[in-house]
């Protein structure tokens, strides 16, 4: 599939999902990241923008573009938003923990705030909460449990990161075609991926290796049956060791991907 088949998989399942469900009103957390400024798009595509609603939710590390990115997006979109700050939240949880919320846990202690935001809203107004996840973070164990891994449905659970940014570039292509404004901005495109959870944070030096290196591998052993030694000598970006190193992970977190929302089946690899 290329990307404009690939991008219309993710909208047609989420449209017949919502449907199944009952839900027309789709709800997203906006990051100012690649991930939810695509499921943003893709909602409006398949929904309307005045039947998608935003929510901007800030934290201790995040930055001044992440923020100013999302609303960008937002209006670009033509999508209600409001800000939703986590910072009180957080720290109500700081005070309660002491030491024991540091690293890790304080890091998955954001994700699950904002999480907490948005099922109320959800809850509350009777807005699907749609989930932004790939398929490369859920291999990698790259969310929170109960915290990112929400959702009804994930639209993009069937795509890797690379294809993610493929799909984007895409979408803001055939916007300019037919002589309207590119959803995504620009800045989203061309920024390190970053879940912003630490200072200076950024996905592809916590996972210790480039998104399309990590596709690549991730492809070669889930979608092509290949062993590691085979993944391996395709390649002159990675050693044996690496590539172990990429499936051990993978293979360890299969209880996490249990966890994860439904997404589209169709064999697009």
């Amino acid at each position: 599939m290329d990307a404009r088949e690939k991008y219309q998989v993710c909208v047609d399942g989420l449209k017949a999902y919502a449907a199944g469900a009952g839900f027309t009103h789709m709800l997203v957390g906006l990051s100012g990241g690649i991930d939810s400024s695509v499921i943003a798009t893709m909602c409006v595509d398949a929904f309307g923008p005045e039947n998608v609603h935003g929510v901007l939710l800030p934290g201790p590390y995040s930055s001044d573009h992440s923020v100013s990115d999302a609303q960008d997006l937002a209006d670009r979109l033509g999508i209600q938003v409001q800000t939703v700050s986590i910072c009180e939240p957080y720290q109500a949880f700081k005070d309660l923990l002491g030491d024991q919320l540091t690293g890790l846990a304080a890091e998955n202690t954001q994700a699950r705030c904002r999480m907490v935001v948005l099922m109320a809203l959800s809850n509350q107004h009777n807005w699907m909460l749609v989930n932004t996840g790939n398929k490369t973070e859920a291999y990698m164990g790259y969310s929170t449990l109960y915290g990112d891994t929400a959702g009804a449905y994930a639209p993009m659970g069937c795509l890797y990161k690379t294809d993610v940014f493929a799909v984007a570039r895409w979408r803001n292509a055939a916007a300019e075609e037919a002589g309207q404004v590119p959803p995504i901005p620009e800045h989203v495109l061309i920024k390190p991926p970053s879940a912003e959870l630490a200072p200076g944070q950024e996905d592809e030096k916590s996972l210790g290796l480039e998104y399309a290196l990590i596709d690549r591998i991730l492809m070669g052993y889930y979608e092509h049956a290949l062993t590691p030694e085979q993944i391996a000598a395709e390649s002159d970006d990675y050693d044996l060791e690496t590539v172990q190193r990429i499936v051990r992970r993978a293979e360890g977190y299969a209880y996490k991907r249990a966890m994860e929302p439904p997404f589209p089946q169709d064999r697009i690899y």
